[in-house]
């Protein structure tokens, strides 16, 4: 039977790239976004590569859309073997020091950001308890692990992530889930062109990190949990699973 992943924010970027390397791979798709006609579009691609595939256009920062989402996840096909929580935003581009960011702003950042994660994870998690399998892996960021200035909550809310990653893992160290996170480094997306308009340098494409993405999703991986990978040197060293 056919693993299935779910990937949230999937319309563009990482997740489109992830979305259609998992199709690639043989997996069964729930794909989700905000954009109802980006994430129909990545639907059929995944589709015309073999891919059973269910779209939806939901906001996982909303109780309502996670539970829909889930919901029929579930439904569809029976189970969720891996969830990738991929959506993310960026906050005000450029981005203001902390001293001038909007209090809404830096609420929605964090929303979207950190507790979206918590609220899928949290809706995931006991279904994948109960079958003693599954693996759970969070979107990161460098900065994530040092206080860059001008990254403002977009950092502050990858901080809250890691922390979030590392606590799950713990509390559910030995059920035969795993939790982990991946920080894929600078891509060429929508979003660094806005956090970095200036850019003059070349940098990943997404779809050119995937392999440690594969390595978390596969059986190779049934004991890591709680660690933090760096996708581009995951990507150099080779995967060997």
């Amino acid at each position: 039977m056919k693993k299935v992943v779910m990937i949230t924010g999937a319309s563009k970027g990482l997740g489109k790239a992830l979305s259609l390397y998992f199709a690639k791979e043989g997996f069964n798709l729930a794909i989700c976004a905000r954009n109802e006609t980006a994430i129909e579009e990545v639907q059929k691609e995944a589709e015309q590569l073999g891919a059973d595939v269910l779209a939806l256009s939901a906001d996982m920062s909303k109780t309502k859309d996670v539970e829909r989402f889930v919901a029929l996840t579930e439904e569809y096909y029976g189970k969720i073997d891996v969830l990738i929580n991929n959506a993310s935003i960026l906050g005000p581009s450029p981005m203001p020091f902390l001293l001038d960011y909007p209090e809404q702003d830096f609420e929605e950042v964090l929303r979207v950001n950190t507790i979206g994660p918590f609220l899928v994870t949290r809706r995931v998690l006991p279904v994948m308890l109960q079958k003693q399998q599954g693996s759970i892996i969070n979107i990161t960021s460098e900065a994530g692990a040092t206080g860059y200035a001008g990254w403002g909550a977009y950092g502050i809310s990858k901080f809250a992530l890691e922390g979030l990653t590392e606590t799950w893992a713990d509390e559910v160290s030995e059920s035969g889930v795993r939790v982990n996170m991946v920080d894929p480094g600078e891509m060429d997306t929508d979003m660094h062109a806005l956090a970095v308009p200036d850019r003059d340098y070349e940098i990943a494409k997404p779809e050119e990190i995937t392999a440690v993405f594969g390595y978390l999703a596969s059986d190779a991986s049934k004991d890591v949990t709680g660690k933090r990978f760096q996708a581009h040197e995951f990507q150099l060293e080779g995967s060997g699973y």
